[in-house]
This record gives structure tokens, sequence and C-alpha cells, in this order.
């Protein structure tokens, strides 16, 4: 029941939420004669604001479980889209994004993994996948159906719609199937994390705030945020300028859309092969192929100008190591040390990302005014994106905590 209702939400919410804009992008910018550059760095505040929402968010959700955090969420999110299809100025347009993005921190996968993680324990990796496997396709069903929209309504009468969407969607589902009893705070049993001395020679029971302040304080750690906050920004800079890439090579608004939505279909191959995957690769393996594949595949794109059939392969590539990637970045804490206070360190974790990922809309559109164009700004990306995956190497630590 949970993960059937989140994998429906999730889905509705990453589409209208994140994807939508898009694609609506240049029509808000030519009806409204706003700047590109101001409406962009809108959509890019409100993930700013999820980052750093996100991390008192965590705190909630280790003590309280999600049911209020992703209810509230839905409710906030539908008003803000609402104001946001309503705005008559720039300010009101950010303000409704403003909102949005605390939506965001309270809606998409962060409280959605932590709920998961709670409920589901060691057989959280199947229901992670799950969820992201079907929330995969947000693009691939909301990147077209938003295109059609705009073409037969105004982008203002578009936004009304996906809001009302996420009102009847989101808001019942998540009230009806999060009612459950939260597992809350434990304690931990734990070693001691990266330890200079010697190996302990039993175990010990320490608090949750002992422990994730232990790992907070790690070089691991530290490496992790870094590696994968650069990677996050190489792939959603690549992710949101990929459609002004393509129209810039001659390709159509339409067909930029379906391209677009192309890539979510390598999402969901690549989580579909990921529980494959971790049976094969150590979690250092794994983490420095699928981040080297995103780095590949985002210097391929500033390089191929076709014919069609390759740069389609090329996107869907570049999909399949970005639907990997979330996967990657949700079991992370877990992987390293134990799903014990999960909810804050996923939350620290996921600021600098999302940080990194909030400003990449806007970083892209001008790393592209300064050298050059799109296929140049590519290609920095991947650089960007290699620097990460040498981070996420170093990121394993020397000896991880094992929690209960």
């Amino acid at each position: 029941m949970v993960l059937a209702g989140l994998c429906v939400t999730e889905i509705v919410s990453w589409g209208i939420l994140y994807y939508a804009f898009a694609i609506l992008a240049p029509s808000i910018n030519s009806e409204t004669g706003w700047s590109a550059t101001w409406t962009t760095a809108a959509f890019s505040a409100a993930l700013v604001v999820a980052a750093l929402v996100g991390i008192p968010v965590g705190r909630m959700l280790d003590a309280r479980g999600p049911l209020l955090v992703m209810t509230g969420g839905s409710v906030l999110a539908a008003g803000a889209v609402l104001v946001i299809a309503w705005s008559p100025n720039l300010i009101i347009f950010t303000g409704g994004w403003l909102l949005a993005g605390i939506a965001m921190a309270s809606v998409l996968y962060q409280p959605a993994f932590a709920a998961l993680t709670g409920w589901y324990g060691a057989r959280r990796l199947h229901a992670l996948t799950a969820v992201t496997l079907v929330a995969g396709l947000a693009s691939t069903v909301f990147a077209p159906v938003t295109s059609a929209l705009d073409h037969a309504l105004s982008w203002r009468q578009v936004y009304v719609i996906l809001a009302a969407a996420l009102a009847l969607i989101t808001i019942p589902v998540h009230a009806v199937v999060l009612r459950r009893p939260w597992p809350g705070r434990r304690p931990v049993v734990s070693r001691t994390v990266e330890s200079p001395g010697p190996p302990a020679s039993g175990r010990q029971i320490v608090s949750d705030h002992e422990h994730s302040t232990a790992v907070l304080h790690s070089r691991a750690y530290a490496f992790l945020v870094a590696g994968m906050a650069l990677s996050a920004l190489a792939i959603y800079a690549a992710l949101i300028n990929l459609v002004p890439l393509l129209i810039g090579r001659g390709v159509t608004a339409s067909a930029a859309a379906w391209l677009l939505g192309l890539g979510g279909v390598g999402q969901v191959a690549g989580r579909f092969l990921y529980q494959r995957l971790i049976v094969r690769w150590s979690v250092r393996v794994r983490t420095v192929i699928i981040y080297g594949l995103a780095a590949v595949s985002t210097f391929a794109l500033a390089l191929v100008n076709g014919p069609i059939g390759v740069l389609v392969a090329v996107i869907m590539v570049n999909g399949f190591a970005r639907g990997i990637e979330t996967l990657i970045q949700a079991t992370a804490i877990p992987d390293r040390w134990g799903t014990a206070a999960y909810g804050r360190l996923s939350g620290m974790l996921a600021a600098p990302t999302t940080m990194a990922s909030a400003l990449a809309p806007w970083i892209g559109a001008w790393l592209a005014t300064r050298v050059g164009g799109y296929p140049t700004m590519f290609a920095v990306l991947a650089g960007f994106a290699a620097v990460g995956v040498v981070f996420l190497s170093a990121s394993i630590p020397r000896r991880s905590t094992t929690a209960a």
C-alpha cells in the first residue's frame, strides 16, 4: 500500500514540480516578456529552498514519520503551482516558486526514501528501486503531455490543470497510505567511524546523535558530499539545458520534448537493472562506473549532432546513468554507515546536492553565454562530472559503521 501510493505520488510530483517547467519555460518567456534568465533563476531558487528546507525536514521525518510532512507538502505544492499560474509579475512568480521549493523538500525523493527506508528496513532496496522505476517515467509522461497542453492552452491554464492534478491525486494518497506506525528513534549498535586506532574488540551502543555526528565529521562523508554535489551540478545542468541544446541544433521543440522523455526511459532501464549490478559490483565499483558513464555521455552530447539514432542512444545512456545515480544517492548512507539517523544524514547529504542541482539550470545557461554555446557548455559539465567521480571513489570509509 505504501509503496504503490508513493509510486503514484512521486511520478505526479516530479512531473509537475520539476519537468513541466523545462517544457513551459519558452512559452512563459514569450507570453510574458520576462527574461529567460530570471524565470530560470526563479526555478533554481525553488531548488535552493528545497535543499535548505530538506535539513529540518529530515529531522522531522526521523522523529515523526512522513504522514504530516508529505500530506502537508502536497497541499502546499498544489497551492504553489496555482500562485505560479496566477502570477501577474515576476516577483509573485518567484514567490510561487519559493513556496514550491518548500513543497519539493516535503514530497519528492528525500521524504519518500526516508519513509521506505524506515518501514521496509532490509527490504528497502527493492522498495526504493520500485518507486524510482515508476518515478523515472515522470519526464516520459509529463514532457509530451505538458507539451501537448502547451500547444492548446496558455502556460497559465496548463499550470492550473497541473495544480488540480496535484491536489486530486497526491493529497488523498499521502493522507491514506502513510497512516501507519513509524519506527521512530532507536539505539545504534556500531563501531566508531574511521577510527585511527586498531579495530574495536567489541561493539558499542551509541545514540543516533553520536552516530550521525561521527559520520558527519568523517573524511569519507566529506568526499561523498563533494562528489555528489559536483556530479549533480553536471547531471542536472545537462538535463534542464538539453532542450535548448537540441533546438540550437535544428531539432523542433516538440521533437526535443520527446527526446527529453526518452531520457526518462533510460532512467527506468537503469533502475530496473540496478539490483543485478549490486550483486556483481562493490559500492565503490558501481559508484565510479555509473557516475563515470554520466560524465562520458554528457561529453558525448557536446559532440554528437546526429544522426537521430545516435543522438537518441546517447540521451538514453545519459538517462540510464542518471536513473541509477538516484538510487546510489538514496542508498549511499545505508551502504556506508547503516540505516540509523537516516533522515538527518540523508538530509545533510541532500542539501548541497540539491543546492548544486538547484543552481545547475542557471549555471548551465550562464556557462553557455561565456564559453560560446551549449555544446561547449556540455563539455565543461563533463569535466565537472569527472572530478566528481574522483571524489566519489574516495568516499568509501576505511571501516564502515554497521548499524543494527
